[in-house]
Order: structure tokens, then C-alpha cells, then sequence
């Protein structure tokens, strides 16, 4: 089969498509033919050597959306022949084997079911430490990147009122997406005051060093929770990574937030197989307005 692969730790000029070994499923798994795959911050991490050590060579992905060839033992929900998306591993390639998969939606296409999985559970995550539920005002830090826009989406569903930062450009879809939107940088607890006179919690995706005003925005810096700084525990707020309080289960509600809530997620643009090393510049330094996803079925 046909992969992204990288023998060392670099920017993207280490990165090459060519053939590797096809991984098969074990229990608990499936192996799906890859039709697209997001590419991620962490992606672009795991490549520079900033998760830890790695077995080259290695190949990135962690989310895609495809056609089941492949079942472990133990999985019953879904079958060889089916279309799914869902979390995994290595998944930039021909063939990828996913831990936590869901049928795909009809209405939904390859390339948006491939930019799903990890804003989703991330932004999941997030809404279940800070408990948001109806009535409540929630403010998100960088709302209109992929976990941002995620969780406006998730929070509106639950009846929470969601004021959103965000550079003017994206002011228009934030509001299309049910959030009021405010100006990013810095002055942001003022501007926050200015539309609600109480905020319950707050979720920071950018990490640009605005935690001090926005615990200021709570009564207690716990009700902070940041996927993007993990300094925010020395504030006293929160950071999550994913790990044992990961929230995979949300992906089975997809089809009904879209029926319901017409959820989705902005994909900027699409790159196939071939040229990965451009998806991951675009991501790492293009300022992308949504997800970054290979074509893989045009390798």
C-alpha cells in the first residue's frame, strides 16, 4: 500500500509517499480502505518530535473515513463492506486500522466524515469537564478553529448560550453557527462583559496566552478548561488531552446532531495522498478557515 511516512523528526521536507507494509486488525479493531483523512496539530507535533519518542520509520493520521475490509474479534457493530469514520492509528495511508468507529451517515461525504472525529471528541470532552448544560453562558477561546466551531455546536445543542472569540472574518459564521461573536485578543474579559453579566464556564482552543483574563470572566478558575495551554493548571484551571476521559462516544450521536442541528465541521481544503507534505504546511502555516483532509482515494 501506498503511505506517508518519515524516517526522522523534521519539518515536512522529511516527509515521502511511498510503500509500506499493510497493517491488518486485531481484536477490538477494524481495517478500513481509506478514502480521506484529517490532517491535525497533532500530526504536525508527533512529526517534530514533540510527542515523545516514535518507530521509524512513521507514518501520521489519526482520523479517517473509509470502507471496512477488515474485522477484529469482538466487534459487532459494524461489518466488512461497511462505510465508517472514526479515531485510529497511522491513518494516512491506503489501508488504516481504526480503535473507535462509527457507521458514517449517508449524507455525509468522505471528506467531511475524515475532518470529524477528533474536533468532536475533543470538543466533547471539554463540554463534559466544564458539566455545560442548558441555560448556561459558556464563553470558547478561538471558536472558530475546528475544536472551537465544534464546541459552539455541541453547546447550542445542549440549550447553552455561547459567546465566541474570533477574528472578524469569521464573525459571520460563528454567528451561522448559533455562537455571538466577539473580537479575539487581547481585552477580551471587557468585551465578554459588555454581552453577559455572568459567564458559567469558559473553554480555551487557542492557547495564545489569554488564561488570565479568562478565569477573571468565572468564580472559580476550575470552571477554565484548555486543550491547547497545559501550563493552565499552575492558574488553577484545567487542561485536557485526551486519555482515559476521552468522550468517543459522542461520534454514534453524529447523524442525529446533523438531522437535528445540521452539525458539521469547515473542511479549508483538500490535498491528495501524494502531496501530504503540502496538507501538513497548510496546516502548520497557512492559517487554514477549517480542517485540512487527504484524498487518499485519488492515490
Amino acid at each position: 500500500m501506498l503511505a506517508v511516512s518519515y524516517d526522522e523528526f523534521g519539518d515536512s521536507s522529511v516527509m515521502r509517499v511511498g510503500p509500506r507494509d499493510e497493517p491488518h486488525a486485531r481484536e477490538g479493531r477494524v481495517r478500513i480502505r481509506v478514502q480521506a483523512a484529517g490532517v491535525n496539530r497533532a500530526d504536525i507535533k508527533k512529526r517534530n518530535g514533540q510527542m515523545g519518542e516514535a518507530t521509524f520509520p512513521a507514518t501520521p493520521g489519526f482520523e479517517a473515513s473509509g470502507i471496512v475490509d477488515e474485522v477484529g474479534d469482538g466487534i459487532e457493530h459494524v461489518a466488512v463492506g461497511d462505510e465508517v469514520f472514526g479515531w485510529g492509528f497511522r491513518t494516512h495511508a491506503e489501508f488504516a486500522v481504526l480503535k473507535h468507529v462509527v457507521q458514517k451517515p449517508p449524507m455525509l461525504g468522505w471528506t467531511n466524515a475524515a475532518a470529524l472525529p477528533m474536533v468532536t471528541e475533543t470538543a466533547e470532552r471539554s463540554l463534559r469537564l466544564l458539566n455545560v448544560r442548558e441555560g448556561q453562558t459558556l464563553v470558547i477561546e478561538g471558536a472558530s478553529g475546528g475544536v472551537g466551531a465544534a464546541a459552539v455546536q455541541l453547546a447550542r445543542a445542549r440549550g447553552a448560550r455561547v459567546i465566541g472569540t474570533a477574528s472578524e472574518r469569521n464573525h459571520e459564521y460563528l454567528a451561522s453557527r448559533g455562537a455571538e461573536p466577539v473580537r479575539y485578543g487581547r481585552g477580551i474579559s471587557e468585551r465578554v462583559r459588555g454581552l453577559a453579566d455572568h459567564v458559567d464556564a469558559v473553554l480555551d482552543t487557542a492557547g495564545s496566552g489569554s488564561l488570565p483574563e479568562l478565569i477573571s470572566l468565572v468564580d472559580d478558575a476550575a470552571q477554565v478548561v484548555s486543550v491547547a495551554d497545559f501550563s493552565a493548571p499552575e492558574l488553577g484551571a484545567r487542561a485536557t488531552g485526551g486519555g482515559a476521559d476521552g468522550a468517543w462516544d459522542i461520534l454514534t450521536e453524529v447523524p442525529r446532531l446533523i438531522a437535528t442541528h445540521e452539525y458539521g465541521v469547515r473542511v479549508d481544503s483538500v490535498f491528495p495522498l501524494v502531496d501530504a507534505a503540502a496538507a501538513f504546511d497548510r496546516v502548520e502555516k497557512g492559517r487554514p478557515q477549517g480542517k485540512v483532509v487527504l484524498d487518499v482515494s485519488l492515490s
